[in-house]
């Protein structure tokens, strides 16, 4: 059998136990078929990039599918006749990711977001002043790193 992840987008108007009904239609569909479903997030109710069908967003769900091609074309048939599921994607892979998914990591296992500090910056928030007008101005007033003809 081969390994899949299958990434679905529901109607933002109905309700997370819905989507999870969904999921577990879909669930049923491949475990007919002789598959099963390794993993099922839901990621939530997220803003699209664009409108589909006049909806501005949208409950993303993944699934870790480990099932035969015909358990995938079911499955995405039923996807196609269901009202709710706006967009789907199904990609073959070649093995199926562990633990939580990158839309559920939580910010320090992603990455440490930079500081002012880290930039070797003053801190804070916004108008911290730069090194250069810390500096005492030179004689004739003006002040280091200007070039000729710039304006402070």
């Amino acid at each position: 059998m081969a390994l899949y992840e299958s990434v679905f987008i529901a109607r933002q108007d109905i309700s997370a136990t819905q989507v999870e009904a969904l999921s577990q239609k879909l669930t049923t569909i491949i475990t007919e078929q002789g598959g099963k479903v390794t993993k099922n997030e839901y990621w939530g109710l997220k803003n699209l990039a664009y409108r589909i069908k006049k909806n501005r967003k949208g409950h993303y769900t993944l699934l870790n599918i480990d099932a035969p091609a015909a358990a995938i074309r079911e499955m995405e048939r039923n996807m196609r006749i269901d009202e709710d599921v706006l967009r789907f994607l199904t990609v073959r892979v070649e093995e199926l990711e562990e633990g939580p998914s990158a839309m559920l990591r939580s910010r320090e296992d992603r990455g440490r977001r930079f500081d002012r500090d880290d930039r070797g910056g003053r801190g804070g928030d916004r108008g911290g002043r730069s090194e250069w007008r810390d500096r005492p101005p030179r004689a004739g007033g003006r002040r280091e790193g200007f070039e000729a003809g710039e304006e402070e």
